[in-house]
Formats: C-alpha cells, structure tokens, sequence
C-alpha cells in the first residue's frame, strides 16, 4: 500500500513537473525579430563595429602626412645678478634681466617618394578591410542564430513529441489500471504499463532541460539577459530549394566574406610594396617659423632698458640616401615575397571553399532525400500506432508489442526532425559560403 502512494506521488510529481515548462511564455519572437535583435546587441558585432568606427577616425589626410606640423610656444626668463664691480673692489653690482620669446614652427614633408598618396590608398583599403570583418562576422552571427532559433524549435517539437508518447503512456496505465480493478489484468500488466509511463516522464522532463539550453543559448547570441523569455513565432519546416552548383560557386567566389577580404588584404600588400619604393626617392621638406623676442634689463640705481628683434625664416632640405646596406633593396624583396605569399593563400583559400562547397551542395541534396524518407517512415509510424492502439485494447497484442510500438513511432518523429533541422543546417552553410546569407535575412 506504501509502495502504492509512493508512486502515485512520484506520478504526480512528475506531471507537476511538466506544467508550465511545455508552454512558451514571454514577448513573440520571429527568426527576423531575433537577427535584428542580434544585430543591435550582440557583444561580438558590437566589438568590430568599434574597430570600424576606429580604422574611419585613422582614414584622414592628415594621419596620411598630407598636411604640415604647425608648433607655437613661447618661452620666458627672469635673471638676476650680483657682480663684483669693475670701479673699486668692494663694491657690487646688481641687475635684473628679463625676456619673453614667443615663437611659431611649421614643417612640412613636400615630397617623399609618394608616401603619402600610398598611405592614404592603405587607409582606405584598411577600412574597406575592417567593413568586411564586419559583415564577416555578422554572417557568422546570423548564421549561429539562425541554428540556435531552430535548435531550439527542435527540442520544442522533440517535447511536443515526447509528450504525446506520455500521453499515451499514461493511457495505457490508466487503462491497465481500470483493467486490473475489473480482474482481467494482473499485476506485472499494470506494472510494465507504469514503468513505460514513468520512462516517458522522465524523458519529457530531461528534454524540457535541452529545451531551456537551447533557449538560453539562444539568448545569449541575442545579447539578452538570461532571465529574458520569448515566445519563436516561426513554424519549424524548411523550404527546399534547387540549386545549381556552377551557379553557387560562382557566387561562392566573387561574393564570399572571406574571399573578398583577402582580395582586399592582397591590395595591401601590393601597397606595401609602393611604400618600400619610396626610399628610392629623394626627400624634400621645408622649415619654416618666426619668433619675437622682448627683453628688459635693469640696473641698480639706472633706468630700465628695453629691446626687442623679430625673424622669419623659410628652410628647404633635400636628401637623398646612395647607400645604407641594401635594406632598401631587401625591403622591397621581402614586400614583394609576402604579396607571392598572400596570392598562394588566397589560391589556397579558393580551393578550400570550392572543396567546402562541393561538400555541403552534395550534403544538401542527400539530406533532401533523407528528409523524404523520414516523412515517409513517420507517416507509416503514426499508421501503426493508431492500428496498434486499437488492437491493444482489444487483446490482440500485448503490452510489450504496443510499447515498441511506440519507441518506434517516437523514433521515427526524432529521426524526421533531426531531418528537418539538418537540412536547414545544410541550407543556411550554402547561403553563408554563397555570401548571400545577410540579403536572405536582412
């Protein structure tokens, strides 16, 4: 009788458990809402638009050596002084001296083998660069939120699942129960019938704790506060598309984040090569400034005394360097090494994405194929576990056939949403390698 109670609380606890935790609560959230969300408030996105925002402020004429160096200061003084005096030789003299200099310098570098023009094309470049880690990352971004939606749509569906499995369970007890007071079912029926229930509750509870993983995942990717609840508006399914695979590598090629940030980065390197030459050429610059200078001295028993003077002066300097070691000659080598090493890196990354791409496009179109059968396989699982119910209650088979039964039919409903997910997977790696995921989700 003990035993008896112990269950029925067990029971009831485990459906307490359950209460609440299937429902979704919180503010409605599509895959769109969460990208934006993502977009406004995720810490990594947050981080390199920074580093934009800082490559822009670098981006000037002025950082590039275009404009001169103009100083202004002034410098002042104050002397006093007691000497012995010239007269007799225990006299002394005393004087105080002071003077006020302000002064105003410019310098500016008129040519130096065009540094400054290939500065500033490496500034731009060094933008265009940080733009494109941006929309790197964001990709990157869109495509983990997109999966972590999805994930967790998954693991609502698999609880959906799961529980219709418990309710037929818990049907089945109830039923071998009803049985058992009627005298037609004994006890080891009723028990087996029981543990199958309390198997399936203990399965709904652990995929209730996948699910909150999968929601606090997905916060986290958002830029939420954990405690935030959403209810996913989107349904989970996933439209087939046909794709043609010239097509989508030749997208992959000209389009790809990855591809078109090393095109850019070989752009630096050619840069640097110009820049090494620069040393080859004369430099020219100019000095230019003016002071002014005001100066008082005072006696002991004279009247002051006060003079001024002013200059302005106009410098040029012209430099040449004949020889300093061959550094120069090996600084334009070693630039022009590092350009043939960014070529075969850039050779090499081509062929890793075009390898990449071959993969997933076969993947896709074997996880299409998958998902037919898994469609196919569940339908004839519901199928069989309605015929299945109704011979069950009927005694034409016995409790041990109905519960594989039922293993099989939620197999193969995990297998077909494993199916679904994985094919959305597949899709949103082709839209991430294309370059075109950020226009699919904008």
């Amino acid at each position: 009788m003990m035993r008896d109670i112990k269950i029925r609380i067990l029971l009831l606890l485990l459906v307490l458990g359950s209460t609440g935790l299937n429902a979704q609560t919180g503010d409605p959230l599509s895959l769109k809402g969460a990208i934006d969300i993502m977009l406004e408030k995720n810490f990594d996105i947050q981080i390199v638009e920074k580093n934009l925002e800082s490559a822009k402020l670098n981006n000037n004429l002025g950082s590039a050596g275009f404009y001169p160096m103009i100083d202004v200061g002034a410098a002042q003084s104050n002397r006093y002084d007691n000497t012995r005096a010239m007269v007799t030789t225990n006299s002394r003299d005393e004087s105080v001296s002071n003077s006020i200099r302000p002064y105003a310098t410019l310098n500016w570098t008129l040519f130096n083998g065009f540094s400054a023009r290939i500065t500033k094309a490496k500034f731009d470049l060094l933008e265009d660069l940080t733009e494109g880690n941006v929309a790197l990352v964001v990709e990157n971004k869109i495509q983990a939120v997109v999966l972590a939606y999805y994930q967790a749509l998954l693991n609502m569906e698999k609880l959906s699942s799961i529980e219709k499995v418990k309710k037929l369970s818990s049907d089945r007890y109830d039923y071998m129960q009803t049985k058992q007071s009627f005298g037609s079912a004994v006890s080891y029926d009723v028990l087996q019938a029981q543990n199958a229930f309390l198997s399936d509750s203990t399965t709904f509870l652990l995929q209730q704790l996948e699910l909150k993983k999968s929601l606090l995942n997905l916060n986290l990717l958002l830029g939420v506060d954990k405690a935030s609840e959403f209810e996913l508006t989107d349904e989970f399914n996933v439209l087939e598309t046909e794709y043609d695979f010239a097509t989508i590598e030749a997208q992959m090629l000209s389009s790809n984040k990855t591809i078109t940030n090393q095109y850019i980065n070989q752009e630096i390197l050619k840069k640097n090569i110009d820049f090494s030459r620069t040393a080859l050429y004369p430099s020219l610059r100019l000095s230019s400034g003016t002071d002014y200078a005001n100066s008082g001295l005072l006696y002991d028993g004279m009247t002051r005394t006060t003079s001024y003077a002013y200059d302005f002066y106009a410098n040029f300097s012209l430099s040449f360097n004949l020889f300093n070691g061959g550094r120069t000659r090996r600084a334009i080598q070693n630039a022009h090494i590092q350009e043939e090493i960014g070529q075969l890196e850039m050779d090499q990354m081509k062929q890793s994405l075009s390898n990449a791409m071959v993969t997933i496009f076969e993947m896709y179109s074997i996880r299409k194929q998958l998902l037919s059968v898994a469609d196919l396989s569940l339908e004839k699982a519901k199928l069989n576990l309605k015929l299945s119910g109704e011979r069950f209650k009927s005694g034409a088979i016995n409790s041990f056939n109905f519960r594989d039964i039922q293993l099989v039919y939620i197999h193969a409903e995990f297998n077909r949403l494993e199916a679904v997910y994985n094919l959305l997977d597949a899709n949103t790696e082709i839209l991430r390698l294309s370059g075109s995921i950020i226009s699919e989700f904008e």
